[in-house]
Formats: C-alpha cells, structure tokens, sequence
C-alpha cells in the first residue's frame, strides 16, 4: 500500500487558504495567465488582497520582477473593483536564501516568507491583523486526513458564501414597486376626475404638490406628498418606468422595508433641498418622484460599492454613467428641479449607509452612517425653513 503524503508546501498553502477563506471571509480571485500563486480578496478586510505565491524565487532580481507585476495585476483589481487602494499580503513559501524580503518596501504590499507555518510568528503585522491565525491553522489531522479536512472545511465556506450571493441577487416580485406605482397612477387620474388636471396649478396644489411658501405656513406633509404628484402624462410615464426598472432591482437587493423606507426618505430630502434653492420663489410649484428615483439611484450606487466584485462592470459602464447623464440632463432644462434631483441622490445613499447592505454591514458603519444623515438632514431643514 502506498502512503498518501503532502509536501511541506502544499501542507503550508493549504492551512493559509484554509483560514483565509474560512475564517476570514476571503474568496478566489480569478486572474488569467497567473500561474503558482493564488489570489484571494476580501474587501471589508484591512488588507483587502492576500497573495500566496508558491513559485520559488531564487534571487532578488526575480524578487523585484514579482513586485512589479503584483503592482499591475493590482491596476486591474483596482478598475474592476472602483478601488484607490488596495493593501495586499504577499506570502511566499518558496523564497531562495538569497533573497531579501526587506526589498519588499512598497506602502500597500507587505511581504512575509512563510515556509512553515510557525515563521507567521516572526511577523508582527501579521498577528496585529490576525491575532488568531497561529492557533486557526495548527491542525491534529496530518497527511490525507488533513486534507480531506481542510477540502471539506473550504468548499462549506465556499458553498456558504454562494448561497449569500444567490439570496442576495435572486429574482424577487417587487410588490412595493407595483404599490408606489399604482399610487402614483391613482393620483394622476384623480386629478383629472376630481379636479382639472395634472398640468392645472390649482389641482396640482390641492393634491399636494411642492409649494415653498404653503410649507413654510405649515404644510410639512408636502415634503411627501410631492413624490405622489405629476404634470402631464409623459411626466409620469418616464417617471414609472424609471421606477419600474430601478426599483425592481433595488427592492430585491434591500428588501421591501428597507427600500420603502429609502424612497420615502429620498423623497424627503429631495424636497427639503428644493425648498432651500427656492426661497426666492416661494410659489413655484414642484412635483414628481423623481427625487426618490435619484435616491435609488443613490441606493443603487452604494449597494454597488460593497458588490462591486459582482456589479463592477456594471457599476463603471452603465450606473455612474446613467447618474452623471441625468444630472447633466437636470443642469441643461431649466425646468427640472436639479436640487430635489440631488437632494434624493445624496438622501438615499446616506440613508442606504445607515441601514446596511445585506451580509456585509458592520455596526461601526451603521452608526457612522446615522450620525452622518440626522446631520445632514437637520442642515437641510436649516436651509429650508431658515428664512421664516
């Protein structure tokens, strides 16, 4: 019988992957034509890149060379990724005698030679950011049941965190989307059943259109009801079906109260910032939800950050496009309300920061984003009502 046996370096490599990705969240990074070294990422974490290189590296000319090309490789990770920075741990486990790990002096790449697993201890800025990592990879198992351990561990954190990804990005039916859309349609046909129609001013103040002098007196409801009111058809339709394509994905990545609570508050903030430019011009009137659309687009653009390994093209290419697009489109057509446009972008990414983003929320963040939105929220209210 022959014995199954596992090379002083497989047996390292696999103990590394093994706590990385099932202690600390790392995944695989896929990259074409890199060879004998594996790649994992996790960007919540400090160092947001780990690098095992397993090439044997003889002198430090070839040292320097694999500096170098981390740093493009990184390039590349930074673009897809909408990163300014990423601090990488390279560990190498077959690093010649006459190479010098202290050439390794780039700001946001650390480098450690790791040859057994005990020389994680010569390391200090190892064990600061992973305080548990001696303990985490000294296995009992040796040989095959060690592998068989470390495989199994991996593929159930693997397996893990695509059933998150799945629960996150599956198709739900966006019930509160078809809701604020069936509003919005009711609203505009009682305007023309009970009043005079979506473009006749006295109707659009009775169904409770942004008027800046009637909130000052008082109509604080408004600053709401506003986002329900629209003038002339193509108004609402552009409007709906912009909703209809944001806010059947944003619903389905939040979830029902998290979004409604989004587009309410985005309607909220879009108002209060449109009332403060239009101090001058106390009886313009204002009306639309496309303030709370500009809040999800908001959403849209911080859910995208943190999924932004699987959103990225999708981010770069038509999302911040799209943003930047429509708030040129607001500069150019003095009719446009720019302000409640920016008001609601600015409302909904602030308030998506306070309530969290699906498995990858921390409750500093939270915290963090509340203090930042009560703020910025009392800023808007001293702007708008400051004059009276």
């Amino acid at each position: 019988m022959e014995e199954f046996r596992i090379g002083k370096n497989e047996d390292v490599v696999m103990k590394l992957l093994h706590f990385f990705i099932t202690e600390k969240g790392y995944t695989p990074i896929i990259l074409h034509g890199v060879q004998d070294e594996i790649w994992l990422e996790n960007l919540e974490n400090n160092y947001e890149v780990v690098r095992i290189v397993t090439e044997y590296i003889h002198n430090d000319e070839q040292f320097e060379f694999d500096i170098y090309k981390t740093k493009q490789i990184l390039k590349r990770i930074k673009r897809k990724t909408l990163s300014l920075k990423l601090n990488t741990l390279s560990l190498f486990t077959n690093l010649g005698n006459s190479v010098h790990i202290s050439n390794c002096n780039d700001k946001t790449i650390s480098c450690a030679k790791v040859e057994q697993v005990k020389d994680l201890d010569n390391y200090s800025f190892i064990k600061e950011e992973f305080p548990t990592i001696m303990e985490n990879t000294d296995f009992k198992e040796e040989g095959f049941n060690l592998f068989m351990r470390i495989a199994e561990d991996i593929n159930k954190a693997n397996q893990k965190e695509a059933y998150r990804a799945e629960k996150v990005f599956a198709k739900k039916k966006p019930t509160i989307t078809y809701a604020i859309i069936l509003i919005n349609i009711i609203v505009f046909l009682l305007m023309y059943i009970l009043g005079n129609g979506s473009t006749d001013n006295v109707t659009l103040v009775n169904f409770g259109a942004l008027v800046p002098a009637l909130v000052r007196n008082g109509e604080y409801y408004r600053l709401l009801t506003a986002g329900f009111v629209h003038i002339g058809a193509l108004h609402l339709l552009c409007n709906m079906y912009c909703l209809y394509v944001i806010g059947s994905q944003l619903e389905s990545f939040f979830g029902k109260t998290k979004y409604l609570i989004i587009y309410l508050f985005s309607i909220l903030t879009a108002s209060l910032l449109s009332l403060a430019f239009n101090m001058s011009d106390g009886y313009v009137i204002s009306a639309g939800a496309s303030g709370a659309i500009f809040g999800l687009f908001g959403s849209l653009l911080y859910f995208g950050y943190h999924y932004r390994l699987y959103l990225g093209s999708v981010l770069q290419s038509q999302i911040i496009p799209l943003i930047i697009l429509n708030l040129l489109l607001s500069l150019a057509v003095p009719s446009i309300d720019l302000a409640a446009h920016v008001g609601g972008l600015i409302g909904g990414a602030l308030i998506s920061l306070s309530m969290g983003v699906k498995y990858k929320e921390t409750r500093f963040e939270q915290l963090n984003g509340w203090i930042v939105t009560i703020i910025f929220v009392v800023f808007l209210i001293f702007l708008a009502f400051k004059g009276i």
